[in-house]
């Protein structure tokens, strides 16, 4: 009797994100210079990964904790600044100038949508199938240095993007193999020569019959002349390979928090050890005084080109 073989279930697609980079020099297009890297990539990444977000999230509500608002420029503008510096690496403020062209305030625009003309304070906004070019002179840009090119800021971040990808993948994965059933999946494995042909068709027609709604129903053999060992039920489980998921999980998140810097302990991740991670005020008080308060140096270079004292920043009371 020929050994028969049939699978359960249909291949699923493998997620894709290639869309996203889209690596390339700052292309002159006669109007803009093209950003190295898609800004709609490093959009939908933002969320990718739980940690990725989470580690942005915390550096911007920290440095909105500490921020003075200003007439100019309030909390809820703020924020969005902040947000795109950390995610993007590029900022933007548009002047607002009254009579006399004093400036009078300040506009947030989207990191996402502007662009950098090769003429000296030519800047372009391109969003919705519009291309409206700024008044020359009036957008602020912050940018996070590259050592690549000198026209676009690049997150600090980007050395990690494949392990927050990979960790969402081995998420989605998952999800995917749970609503799919597969975690429910066996091999029927006959070698009893007391079965016929039309023993087999019965089983096999039996086993189709299960999937779908109302799976997971039970099977009754019955085998008077069968041996032992000649029908075995193998769960899926025990001939799969190891199952590397929290492992990923773990390598992928530790990636994420090193490029981010972040210690764990501000992000509410439950240590393993019976030791903890230290000191949580401790943690906190080093990673402001490393990580934000560099990042708040930075944005207070918008008071120079403004000519006043916009940006300011309370003391850290932690």
């Amino acid at each position: 009797m020929a050994v028969e073989a049939f699978t359960f279930g249909e291949p699923l697609p493998v997620l894709d994100r290639r869309e996203l980079f889209e690596y390339a020099q700052c292309l002159d297009n006669g109007r803009w210079y093209e950003p190295p890297i898609s800004w709609d990539g490093l959009a939908k990444i933002y969320r990718a990964s739980p940690h990725h977000a989470s580690c942005i999230q915390m550096k911007r509500n920290l440095l909105v904790g500490f921020y003075r608002p200003h007439k100019w420029l309030d909390r809820s503008a703020f924020s969005k600044l902040a947000l795109d510096y950390l995610i993007f690496g590029n900022a933007y403020l548009e002047r607002i100038d009254g009579a006399g062209k004093r400036p009078i305030g300040l506009r947030h625009a989207l990191a996402r949508y502007v662009r950098r003309g090769p003429q000296e304070g030519r800047y372009w906004w391109t969003h919705g199938g519009q291309d409206i070019a700024f008044r020359d002179g009036s957008v602020w840009h912050l940018i996070e240095p590259d050592i690549n090119q000198e026209i676009y800021g690049l997150p600090e971040y980007l050395g990690a993007l494949q392990s927050a990808l990979l960790n969402e993948s081995a998420t989605l994965f998952r999800r995917k193999y749970y609503i799919n059933g597969s975690h429910a999946g066996f091999i029927l494995y006959i070698n009893d020569a007391a079965q016929d042909q039309g023993d087999i068709e019965a089983i096999r027609d039996a086993l189709k019959a299960s999937k779908g709604p109302g799976n997971f129903r039970n099977l009754f053999l019955y085998s008077p002349n069968g041996k032992k060992d000649g029908v075995q039920l193998i769960p899926i489980s025990e001939v799969a390979a190891k199952d590397e998921f929290l492992g990923i999980k773990d390598a992928t998140r530790d990636d994420v928090l090193a490029a981010h810097r972040v210690p764990p302990q501000l992000l509410g991740i439950v240590p393993k050890n019976a030791a903890g991670f230290g000191s949580i005020e401790q943690a906190a008080a080093v990673f402001v005084q490393h990580e934000i308060a560099p990042i708040q140096a930075r944005l207070i270079e918008l008071n120079d080109w403004i000519g006043d004292e916009v940006i300011r920043f309370q003391s850290p009371t932690l």
